[in-house]
């Protein structure tokens, strides 16, 4: 499956997607690719920014850089599951963190996926279409 085979369509899509990394070249890029595929995309590239977005966007989906500026991803993810518009999302860790300490980490704070850079844009459309051909 890639972006050009409709698998997103195909399953109920597009979403809301909150992208949220310190890279600004890599949130560019993925913001691209999600934005291919029919998602409706914002970009944030630190935690206190995202978070005072996220009550009026209401993102269904959150991709999240752990290793963030200001709060790190870990505590941007326990306080998106406090709060009414998130506590459902997806939520997507993109991470150079892949010990399983940070897995662990990743699971407490209130992650569903924890994937590891440099990761496919198929495993992230992958994650997306599971979540959301069940609902």
């Amino acid at each position: 499956m890639n972006i050009t085979d409709g698998a997103l369509g195909d399953s109920g899509l597009p979403r809301r997607v909150l992208l949220v990394d310190d890279s600004v070249d890599a949130a560019e890029a993925m913001s691209m690719l999600l934005e291919t595929l029919g998602h409706e995309v914002r970009v944030m590239h630190d935690g206190p920014s995202a978070l005072a977005m996220v009550d009026e966007f209401a993102p269904e989906v959150v991709i999240l850089d752990i290793g963030l500026p200001g709060m790190n991803g870990f505590e941007v993810a326990r306080d998106l599951r406090t709060r009414d518009v998130t506590k459902s999302a997806l939520l997507i860790a993109l991470t150079g963190y892949g010990a399983d300490s940070d897995r662990q980490k990743a699971h407490d704070a209130g992650f569903d996926h924890h994937l590891v850079k440099p990761v496919s844009f198929t495993a992230i459309e992958t994650v997306i279409i599971d979540k959301f051909s069940q609902a």
